[in-house]
């Protein structure tokens, strides 16, 4: 038996989680969970790093101090797009901001002002959002601040943390490939794209595939945490990526949703599709484990309720995921829809819903039940719509739709998304990103033989629930509307 440590940073909190390899099966033990938290100061919306970096260490000392584990390897995987800035001597030159920091607006307008959107897409094949590393990066040159001059180099979430626990920086390829200057046909930096923005190209670090033994932790840190001289590997440290890997698919034609505060929906393919055609639809061209490319799109996910559910507590209105559910589930069915990817920014979540509805004609769901319906609701119809491009673009239609993450024990989510789609869904494993955490080292260390091998070890471990499509509900009439209200 192999002991890994998989930390896994979501946007909404993170935990250091233990697997165990061995005899053709995984298991999984939470060892540690905490918060994450942005910070709002004057000068924009940040991630609080140091703050993360010292409880994925206190999560470390879990396993090494008070377990006293023999530990193979640790592995490190966060949200994607996020981008931290270091100076010569190590140190970070700004504190690295929030994807959904304000001064990403209107980026986008300013650089296709430069490199036309087809031309971008080109370089990249990655879906156009303000959140991508690109127009983040171009916000930090253009914003009058001096982190760009003054950087050495370019490091993406899990890189930073892989530097802090190593002293080795290197980008993983993942985790690059979702920065919109990574160019996954020619795998490699888009350079010229970067010198066309007058960006540094000094700042880009060299780039090693998932799975890469990047070095043992660092005295000090092997000393804070009891675990001795253990090897840390790049993992897949996109969380998606990771999630992905553990996805229990068999034959057939299958595609996945990463379920989360965002959704990730997609499938694998051997090479990039990048044409007129998958520009026209944005979606994106991603690196996998095992190099396939996770060809997707982002969608907001359960962001939306999780804004309304904080709100809600501000309040005083106490609500569990499965409180909401449950009410939910007794609210009237489709009375407003909800577009999940017409929210970006935080703040009083039912507002900006009771906002958008008056401008769409739409009367606001009048209590807490109704809105978590129609947010249910609308992430349904939105994979629904997604589903469509992907077999448009595809040129056949997908049969089995598998939905792993924290999103997959949404059985009421679940059962809409088999409605709304008429394809059957499999839900589960829940904890798909640190499972696919572990199973990216355990190639690494050469304990499984690649993708195959892992996805026959998840499905012998953890049990799904699978939902079958209900016939009629007003899902067809209701897709119909909500088309209306994107177009």
């Amino acid at each position: 038996m192999s002991n890994y440590l998989a930390v896994d940073l979501g946007a909404e909190s993170g935990r250091v989680m233990l697997g165990t390899l061995g005899g053709g099966r995984i298991a999984l033990d939470e060892l540690h969970r905490f918060p994450n938290t942005p910070v709002r100061l004057p000068t924009g919306l940040y991630w609080d790093t140091l703050r993360l970096f010292h409880e994925i260490q206190q999560g470390l000392a879990v396993a090494g101090r008070q377990r006293r584990l023999q530990v193979a390897g640790i592995g490190v995987d966060t949200w994607g797009v996020d981008i931290a800035l270091l100076g010569s001597d190590g140190q970070l030159v700004e504190d690295p901001h929030h994807y959904r920091d304000n001064r990403n607006d209107g980026m986008v307008e300013r650089v296709f002002g430069v490199v036309p959107r087809e031309e971008v897409f080109e370089a990249t094949g990655i879906q156009i959002m303000q959140i991508n590393s690109l127009f983040q990066l171009y916000a930090a040159k253009l914003g009058g601040g001096t982190a760009v001059d003054a950087a050495a180099r370019l490091l993406f979430m899990p890189d930073l943390f892989n530097y802090w626990l190593t002293g080795v920086q290197r980008a993983e390829l993942t985790i690059a490939s979702t920065s919109q200057f990574y160019d996954p046909r020619r795998r490699a930096w888009a350079s010229g794209l970067f010198e066309r923005l007058g960006l540094p190209t000094r700042i880009l670090p060299e780039i090693v595939p998932p799975g890469t033994a990047l070095g043992p932790l660092l005295p000090h840190v092997a000393e804070a945490t009891g675990l001795s001289s253990v090897m840390v590997y790049a993992s897949a440290g996109h969380d998606t990526a990771a999630a992905v890997a553990s996805v229990p698919a068999g034959d057939g034609p299958w595609c996945y949703i990463s379920s989360g505060t965002w959704s990730l929906m997609g499938v694998e393919l051997a090479e990039p599709l990048i044409n007129a055609r998958s520009l026209a639809h944005n979606f994106t061209n991603e690196v996998g484990v095992g190099g396939r490319i996770r060809f997707l799109k982002n969608i907001a996910g359960l962001w939306v309720l999780q804004e309304c559910r904080r709100h809600w507590a501000s309040e005083g209105l106490e609500y569990s995921y499965d409180d909401l559910a449950r009410m939910a589930a007794a609210a009237p069915a489709l009375s407003a829809i909800v577009d999940p990817d017409a929210f970006l920014h935080p703040g009083n979540m039912p507002k900006q819903i009771a906002a958008y509805c008056a401008r769409t004609g739409q009367a606001a769901p009048a209590d807490e039940a109704s809105l978590a319906r129609a947010i249910l609701e609308g992430l349904a119809l939105r994979y629904r719509q997604v589903l469509a491009g992907l077999e448009e673009l595809l040129d056949g239609r997908i049969g089995t739709i598998h939905i792993v993450g924290g999103g997959s024990r949404n059985s009421l989510l679940n059962q809409f998304v088999a409605d709304a789609t008429g394809r059957r869904v499999v839900a589960g494993p829940v904890e798909a990103t640190a499972l696919g955490n572990v199973i990216a080292q355990a190639i690494g260390a050469g304990e499984l033989e690649g993708l195959e091998e892992a996805r026959a070890v998840v499905r012998a471990s953890f049990p799904v629930a699978v939902f079958e499509p209900r016939p009629g509900g007003g899902w067809d009439a209701a897709y119909e509307r909500y088309l209306a209200l994107r177009s």
